[in-house]
């Protein structure tokens, strides 16, 4: 594996009951550093802290930030909004605590992979609403942003490249509790009317992905509404391709780049 300062398990309070952390510390961590609060992807059904273990290493190293892996409740046994008040808790318990975690309050990131892509844009959308805390940067990894799922790439890339229409469907209907859910922003960030004063992000979406339109729409909308925003497509690339870094040179390349990018907006978010 890649090779990090430190990897460290905590467990802290959540909504109802014990959400587990795992902090990555690069080398030569400095104090008073920026953070990445990463949700794993897995369509909210499955993944955990393990299967992300590699993505969470690699961003951290290449980033210079310390990266905090959440644990989020995952469906059918928690259904939404579960998921989003576990990745939102504990977004709100690393800022209460950040003196101590040795991070700097004011370069607190989001971002996660595909369902952690959803959970990080729908955290930005909450911290901005309910009082905090502040986000300075969101990293959308083909991020589902719409569970009505109307884009065309839906339609288009139906079947055969990894994530199917109906494997989509399958997820989403063990998350939500109906279908009216699918529209309600906190599932579907895009449905949002409202995406002003959201922090700057940088979407990444895959060319042959079932989900790449709702990525692109979404970091769309995002610019539209005056939201600092870069959309970066690999058009050769399925969905899940930021977890084949160890056979794919393209993998590498957007690893490298998401965590370059992520570096820089965290450096330069840094009071003089």
């Amino acid at each position: 594996p890649i090779k990090v300062g430190s990897v460290v398990d905590q467990q802290i309070p959540g909504p109802t009951g014990q959400i587990l952390l795992r902090f990555y510390q690069p080398l030569g961590v400095q104090e008073n550093a920026p953070a990445l609060i990463y949700f794993h992807g897995g369509g909210w059904v499955i993944g955990d802290l393990d299967s992300h273990d590699g993505i969470c290493r690699w961003l951290c190293a290449r980033s210079g930030c310390v990266l905090v892996s959440v644990d989020y409740r995952m469906a059918p046994e928690h259904k939404f909004p579960a998921p989003v008040d576990d990745c939102l808790a504990a977004t709100q318990w690393v800022a209460a605590n950040a003196v101590a975690l040795g991070i700097d309050t004011t370069r607190l990131a989001v971002g996660g992979d595909s369902a952690g892509g959803n959970l990080a844009a729908v955290v930005a959308q909450q911290a901005r609403d309910c009082g905090g805390p502040e986000i300075a940067y969101q990293l959308l990894i083909y991020p589902a942003t719409d569970l009505t799922m109307a884009a065309p790439s839906h339609q288009e890339l139906a079947e055969g490249y990894r994530l199917t229409k109906p494997l989509m469907e399958w997820f989403v209907n063990h998350y939500l509790n109906n279908y009216a859910e699918r529209s309600n922003p906190k599932a579907s960030p895009l449905l949002n009317a409202d995406l002003n004063g959201l922090p700057p992000a940088l979407v990444i979406t895959a060319g042959f992905d079932p989900l790449r339109d709702e990525g692109v729409n979404y970091a769309d909308k995002l610019a539209a509404a005056g939201v600092e925003t870069a959309h970066v497509c690999y058009d050769g690339m399925i969905h899940g391709f930021f977890s084949m870094g160890g056979w794919l040179e393209k993998s590498r390349e957007a690893l490298d780049y998401a965590a370059e990018r992520l570096g820089e907006a965290l450096t330069k978010a840094k009071p003089l």
